[in-house]
């Protein structure tokens, strides 16, 4: 579902993938067996095969009572909590609140600006709230939960909490506290899997079927990914192909950056999820590539300059998709002002296509910049629970091929401390 190609990563670029067999089989081994690094957090590794059709029937049953009441889902949660679904939910159904509710996302920032222009924004909205955290103290989660909640309560009363749904630990934690004494609506958030790889559980699930995608058909292209690349065969697996390819660009030819890069705007989040899926999975003990994203062709007249002639710093995956959902074809202007008639007849997906394949020449033979390349046939529900997969079983390789856990992130703690200090929390 996904090819994986590596034409254009430059004459001396492309790693012996023979010479690293048996050291991709270990991790293999360790990966599966859950014996490595972090190991307690592997449990993404078969949740989609194990997941159980009563908690996804039960899933899209609450979206499809709440779409019925409610035309607006507010997701209060931040990192994985919340980056999966918004990629999810873009990648698929656009930019645009076409079909299922209106998600508007909350939590994920201080940013009092932004809060008190959504708090407005809803006061003529009949929302729900899906609030997400483990603990139930998450500063930006909980600090938005309590102002959207008093929100809830002038608008509904003392039925406001059957607008709440509530995804968190399933027996401890201050959410679970709430939970138990308002009785809302909750899902467990499995203690096994971390919040960037959280996006194949209730997590992601709920807000992904509120928005009227089908939940169903995105953990099938999760269960044939676990499928395919259940394979230690560096050989065969394009999957650990990736992540080898960008361990030796990174260690062996000194690349500090890797810059996944897509040719359409609804993949944005996407890539803002798949950023914070391996630099907080990998950035650790002063190693690891630094990932950065653009938007093509949208970047091209800003930083393609500095992808094409500047300091070469960096290489490039491309994420394309061949087939849009939508497309519209150029029409034939008599005046021809623009100087467009040459495109009558074309389709925009035709012409994003030439402009895909003119960037990957220009910057990997004039730019001398390497580029892996991803291509999938079109973007649905199935298709993106592939990619999810893809890149987290990838990443999982990738940071064990560093030496590094690639579950916990002891670095996001020490902000924490200090501003939890400067706030005169007690304890601090």
């Amino acid at each position: 579902m996904i090819e994986v190609g590596f034409n254009f990563v430059g004459k001396g670029n492309l790693v012996n993938f023979k010479k690293y067999a048996s050291k991709v089989a270990k991790i293999d081994s360790m990966i599966k067996n859950k014996t490595g690094k972090g190991n307690t957090f592997l449990g993404w590794i078969d949740y989609p095969a194990n997941v159980g059709n009563e908690l996804l029937a039960d899933i899209v049953k609450t979206s499809k009572k709440f779409m019925k009441t409610y035309d607006t889902l507010v997701v209060c949660g931040i990192g994985g909590s919340y980056l999966g679904s918004k990629a999810a939910i873009e990648a698929v159904n656009g930019l645009y609140h076409e079909k299922g509710m209106e998600i508007v996302f909350l939590g994920n920032t201080l940013d009092p600006n932004y809060i008190c222009q959504t708090m407005r924004y809803l006061k003529d909205k009949n929302f729900a709230v899906c609030v997400i955290s483990k603990s139930g103290t998450t500063t930006e989660t909980s600090v938005s939960f309590r102002l959207v909640k008093k929100l809830l309560v002038e608008k509904y009363g003392k039925d406001f909490g059957k607008a709440i749904v509530a995804v968190t630990d399933k027996t401890s934690g201050a959410l679970r506290t709430e939970v138990n004494n308002e009785n809302y609506k909750s899902y467990e958030l499995p203690g096994d899997i971390g919040g960037r790889f959280s996006v194949m559980t209730p997590v992601g699930l709920f807000p992904i079927a509120c928005a009227g995608i089908d939940i169903n058909e995105m953990m099938e292209g999760m269960k044939q990914a676990m499928t395919d690349f259940d394979n230690p065969d560096i050989m065969t697996n394009p999957c650990y192909q990736y992540a080898l390819e960008r361990y030796f660009l990174y260690k062996n030819r000194k690349y500090s950056t890797e810059m996944l890069n897509c040719y359409e705007l609804g993949l944005r989040s996407l890539t803002e999820w798949w950023k914070q899926l391996f630099d907080e999975s990998e950035g650790k003990d002063k190693k690891a590539l630094l990932t950065a994203s653009c938007i093509f062709t949208t970047d091209l007249h800003s930083l393609g300059q500095f992808i094409q002639d500047g300091s070469k710093l960096l290489f490039e995956t491309i994420l394309f998709v061949k087939n849009p959902t939508e497309d519209i074809i150029i029409g034939n202007d008599e005046k021809n002002l623009d100087g467009l008639n040459y495109l009558n007849g074309k389709t925009l997906s035709y012409i994003n296509h030439k402009a895909y394949v003119g960037t990957l020449k220009a910057h990997s033979e004039d730019g001398k910049v390497p580029n892996i390349t991803l291509t999938v046939d079109r973007m649905d529900a199935k298709t993106l629970g592939y990619i999810f997969f893809f890149f987290m079983k990838a990443c999982a390789m990738s940071a064990y091929l560093l030496g590094v856990n690639p579950f916990n992130q002891p670095g996001v703690e020490i902000y924490k401390r200090n501003m939890f200090h400067l706030l005169g929390k007690q304890g601090y």
